[in-house]
């Protein structure tokens, strides 16, 4: 299948936030229903892009994977259709999230990364759940109870943690800025 393109970006190498904020500054560079092919090795990118696009209103049109390269495929949305990013309001720094964990409340930890990134690092007691997985498996949580999202940066996890809140779970928190800076001592 031959898709035709109006832009290509190089993506290959970067992990999570990068194919998306490269993805941003380049289809800014677009007309409206012009297609983006964005490059990636990252995993993670698969479902980073597809929750990019579905909450700025671009359409996501698909991926083809070739040896280990993924090629993301999106059209620039038009201003009736484009949304404006937002954030999950709700957000806890590392530092606090440490205090949580440290006074042992009752609430589920979601690791949102790619199972690779999860298998390396991560925190005592987190549930591994991929964000590109996360709707597909939504009955594995309870709606009510305190939820956890953490990721690399804070970005899929606030997508994950946005995801959630639409779904009807009602105390969602997103811990910024994530594994990257995860500075006290990890339990694998």
């Amino acid at each position: 299948m031959t898709i035709q393109v109006d832009f290509q970006l190089d993506c290959k190498g970067l992990s999570c936030p990068m194919p998306v904020v490269r993805t941003k500054k380049a289809i800014d560079q677009l007309e409206p229903g012009q297609v983006l092919e964005v490059q990636a090795t990252d995993l993670g990118s698969l479902a980073d892009i597809q929750g990019w696009a579905k909450s700025t209103g671009h359409h996501y049109l698909g991926t083809e994977f070739e040896d280990e390269v993924m090629k993301h495929y999106l059209r620039k949305a038009s201003a009736s259709e484009s949304k404006k990013e937002r954030a999950h309001s709700n957000v806890i720094q590392n530092e606090d999230f440490q205090k949580v964990l440290e006074n042992g409340s009752d609430f589920v930890l979601l690791d949102v990364r790619e199972p690779a990134e999860y298998a390396f690092d991560h925190i005592h007691g987190a549930i591994s759940i991929p964000f590109g997985r996360l709707e597909d498996q939504l009955d594995d949580l309870k709606r009510d109870q305190v939820i956890y999202v953490i990721c690399r940066t804070g970005k899929r996890s606030d997508q994950a943690a946005q995801l959630l809140t639409k779904y009807g779970f009602s105390n969602v928190i997103n811990i910024i800025p994530g594994m990257s800076k995860w500075s006290v001592e990890k339990t694998v």
